[in-house]
C-alpha cells in the first residue's frame, strides 16, 4: 500500500513525535523510506527560521535522523533540496514516486493568516500522494 513514504523533517518537536509513527508505518508495509530537509531559500527581511537556512545545520539534522532510524532496523534514504519548503516537499514526492508523505505540523495554520503561510496547509493543497499530518 505504501510502497514509499516521505517523511520531510524540520527539526521541529512535531516532527520529531511523528518518528514512532514513520517508524511503524515503514515496518508495517516494508517501505522505502525517504527523509528529507530542505533548506530554505530566505530574503534578508525573512528572520523567522534562520535554522532552516543553514545548510550545515540541515546536513546535522538528517544524520541526526538517519541514525534514529537505523537503530529501529530501517535504512532509510536522505535527500537534502534547497527551495521553499512546502513546493519542495510536493516537487520531491512526485519525483520519488512516493505514497504517501507524513509530516508533523505545528498548528500554525489555525489562524486564517497562518493558513496561508503553513507549510503543512500547502502541503496538502499541492501533494501529488496523501499526507499523513501529525499534530
Amino acid at each position: 500500500m505504501f510502497k514509499t513514504v516521505l517523511f520531510p523533517i524540520d527539526g521541529s518537536r512535531e516532527a520529531r513525535e511523528a518518528v514512532d509513527i514513520v517508524v511503524n508505518l515503514v515496518q508495517q508495509y516494508n517501505s522505502r523510506l525517504i527523509i528529507l530537509s530542505v533548506v530554505e531559500e530566505v530574503s534578508s527581511e525573512e528572520t523567522n527560521d534562520t535554522a532552516m537556512a543553514s545548510p550545515e545545520l540541515v546536513a546535522g539534522l538528517l544524520q541526526e535522523a538517519q541514525s534514529l532510524f537505523f537503530n529501529h532496523g530501517i535504512n532509510p534514504e536522505v535527500l537534502e533540496k534547497q527551495g521553499k519548503a512546502a513546493f519542495t516537499i510536493c516537487d520531491v514526492a512526485d519525483e520519488v514516486g512516493a505514497n504517501l508523505i507524513v509530516m508533523g505540523c505545528r498548528g500554525l495554520g489555525l489562524t486564517q493568516e497562518g493558513a496561508n503561510d503553513s507549510v503543512t496547509t500547502r502541503v496538502i493543497n499541492l501533494s501529488p500522494c496523501p499526507v499523513l499530518v501529525i499534530p
